[in-house]
């Protein structure tokens, strides 16, 4: 999934799998096994004995152990250091998978080596859950949202962070007006990122989208791989890429940072993806429906049933590869400055109305963008 998504945007990729199973674990029935953390530096070393290892970008996902995740940090240290003297030459996207909905399925002996590894991570793609077990503040609010993202960039030192699937009211000035046409009853999510100012205070923007009432399988590779391509994209486009970790000067806006445009792509594009994925699913219920219209099931029949749909929620990004390169109605995911206060009071009205009247019409006649370099890959 990755691999795909990063190659989608012209990335040349160079991928070492933390497991090797036959299909994911949401089957119930899965054969391979999880990597060894030896196995992961032996790669790589493996990569950088043919001197392939010049890589401008890392992301990092799912790690089976906490040797594993130390693996991992190993190899961007080894990257940052070599980097050192060209500011902006590496930049290293972490997505700390742990666990949601408030339950860790990762040993708990991960969070703090999760945690040690911060201060060298450029950006960070944690969910709820996982920014809570990283900052130690529980985010039931914007106060508390503004207090976590404040404590990763403050005492870990982490310049971008992007917490996604964060369920908290979705606002007007920020809710996507195609989307909740489409969808009006569903759920809303929130995605809050932040590039912190020089003095490491945050700079908060949001954008709120639909959730779709599906399991989808995949959607979190999605997203890490697509940001890690499309924030580099927004860099070059900012000229950043010749500083360190791309932190945009202090006047920049929040809804105009790097990591805002980028994620304003991701989440056009996710959405179309994930709707031809629902439309799918959608027929694949139906026809089942109507195969077993007596209303019998045994055990064979419901196992049946729960591979067919598991297979039907696979995220469809081959078929839409195009939504990828080219994302459509972007004008309805306008991320939105927040100034949010101890008290957790949003002001962000003025900044939507004066951006989205603009800017709408703009970013959706013309959303496609060369590719200026690769994410996880060599120029």
């Amino acid at each position: 999934m990755a691999t795909f998504c990063m190659q989608t945007l012209g990335c040349e990729v160079s991928a070492i799998h933390t497991v090797n199973y036959s299909n994911h674990v949401a089957y119930r029935r899965v054969k391979g096994r999880k990597t060894p953390a030896s196995e992961i530096t032996e790669l790589y070393t493996g990569l950088k004995s043919a001197r392939l290892n010049d890589f401008d970008m890392l992301l990092s996902g799912y790690c089976p152990s906490a040797e594993a995740v130390e693996a991992v940090g190993l190899i961007a240290r080894e990257l940052r250091l070599t980097s050192t003297l060209k500011p902006g030459s590496f930049f290293w996207v972490l997505d700390p998978v742990m666990g949601d909905n408030g339950r860790i399925y990762v040993a708990e002996e991960c969070v703090p080596v999760y945690r040690s590894l911060l201060k060298d991570a450029d950006l960070i793609l944690p969910n709820q859950f996982e920014a809570e077990l990283l900052s130690g503040v529980k985010i039931n609010d914007l106060a508390s949202m503004r207090q976590a993202i404040a404590t990763l960039h403050q005492e870990h030192r982490t310049p971008h962070v992007l917490i996604t699937s964060i369920r908290l009211p979705a606002t007007t000035s920020s809710t996507p007006s195609a989307a909740e046409e489409d969808l009006a009853t569903s759920a809303k999510l929130s995605v809050v990122g932040s590039t912190a100012t020089s003095d490491m205070k945050p700079r908060l923007f949001r954008i709120t989208v639909t959730a779709l009432p599906i399991f989808f399988s995949g959607t979190g590779d999605m997203f890490a791989s697509l940001m890690s391509g499309r924030l580099r994209q927004a860099a070059a486009s900012a000229d950043l890429l010749t500083t360190k970790s791309w932190q945009s000067p202090d006047d920049v806006l929040p809804h105009d940072l790097p990591l805002a445009k980028a994620a304003e792509k991701v989440l056009a594009s996710m959405h179309a993806v994930l709707k031809d994925t629902a439309k799918h699913y959608d027929t694949v219920i139906e026809e089942w429906t109507e195969s077993h219209a007596d209303g019998k099931s045994g055990d064979d029949e419901a196992e049946e049933r729960h591979l067919r749909f598991t297979r039907a929620a696979e995220v469809r990004v081959v078929r839409n590869a195009g939504a990828l390169r080219e994302p459509p109605g972007l004008g309805d995911f306008i991320a939105v400055s927040l100034e949010v206060g101890e008290s957790g009071v949003e002001n962000a009205e003025q900044v939507r109305n004066e951006r989205h009247t603009e800017d709408a019409d703009q970013v959706n006649a013309k959303v496609t963008q060369d590719v200026d370099g690769a994410a996880a890959s060599r120029e």
